[in-house]
């Protein structure tokens, strides 16, 4: 397009006043949407491109990608300049109000350094699915719909031409695999509460496709079977090559007790024989409790790169 075509702005979220809400239609008209059908196309085409793949492995680093990462770098020390604050509740620290503030103002400044000159008019809306990728502010909290907005902002920047097909290694194992970096720090410093935690009963507290990812990295590998990753040793030994593994040793950073019992659904995963069972059960998990959950995907913003009209096929 010519840049006199400038995008329209965001449509509000996907928010209707609650006593109108008529949740089977509306998530009817999400699944049905040309949003819906790129953002899991998105998703698959990724989880197929790092198939049997390490991280450690040798791809292509684009200028784009340097650039998001260099992005996300420039979100890590912005924590480091916003120590939290005392404050009598544990959970929820008001520190990242200030931090997210901050973002809030120049989230448009740092996407433009990723896109080029003659794409700036698409900033603005970009820029708004990095704002809601990191948490809400006011509920000091971090869930799978912040992670699901992260990956639509990569999605947008893949539609609008910045990054390529052969990008798609360097988007998970480099740009995402920072992303998570940073989140966790922010869930560290911040004490961020989990947001739509379902507890005992969920995948993890906080994300959701780097165990989608990870477990496609993981297919066919020689050794490595889904029962060991409850082994705190193959952990230790391999998380550096495989962003599932990673996730774990999170886990078991973050909580205490036996693993069966603070992380119940991932241990069910353990039982499961092979990796492609394991990444085909989590993409089915992940529509049925993510995608299609509406305190997850209410507020998710659409716009003219991600359209709610119906898939035109």
């Amino acid at each position: 397009g010519t840049s006199e075509e400038v995008a329209p702005p965001l449509q509000q979220s996907f928010m209707i006043p609650k006593k109108e809400i008529n949740m089977v239609s509306d998530m009817a008209k999400w699944k049905r949407s040309q949003a819906y059908a790129d953002y899991m196309g998105f998703i698959l085409t990724l989880n197929e491109g790092v198939k049997g793949k390490k991280l450690t492995c040798e791809y292509k680093v684009s200028e784009p990608i340097e650039k998001l990462v260099t992005l996300l770098n420039t979100l890590d020390r912005w924590i480091d300049e916003t120590p939290p604050v005392d404050q009598p509740s544990r959970f929820g620290n008001k520190a990242f109000r200030t931090w997210y503030a901050k973002l809030d103002q120049e989230a448009e400044k740092l996407v433009a350094t990723v896109i080029p000159k003659h794409l700036a008019d698409a900033a603005p809306e970009v820029a708004v699915y990095l704002k809601e990728s990191v948490g809400n502010s006011t509920r000091i909290d971090y869930g799978t719909g912040h992670e699901a907005a992260f990956a639509a902002f990569l999605c947008c920047l893949c539609k609008i031409g910045v990054l390529r097909v052969d990008d798609q290694m360097a988007i998970v194992f480099k740009v995402f695999n920072r992303y998570l970096e940073v989140m966790r720090k922010l869930q560290k410093t911040y004490r961020m509460e989990p947001a739509g935690s379902q507890g005992v009963w969920g995948l993890d507290d906080f994300q959701f496709l780097p165990f989608i990812w990870g477990s496609s990295q993981l297919i066919d590998h020689p050794n490595l079977e889904p029962r060991h990753f409850v082994d705190e040793k193959v952990v230790n030994e391999n998380h550096k090559d495989f962003m599932f593994l990673e996730c774990i040793l999170f886990i078991t950073e973050m909580k205490t007790g036996p693993f069966a019992e603070h992380s119940n659904q991932l241990w069910n995963i353990s039982a499961v024989p092979s990796w492609s069972k394991v990444n085909q059960g989590l993409i089915r998990m992940y529509k049925a409790e993510c995608l299609e959950k509406f305190p997850v995907i209410q507020h998710f913003k659409f716009g003219s790169l991600l359209p709610i009209q119906p898939v035109t096929s």
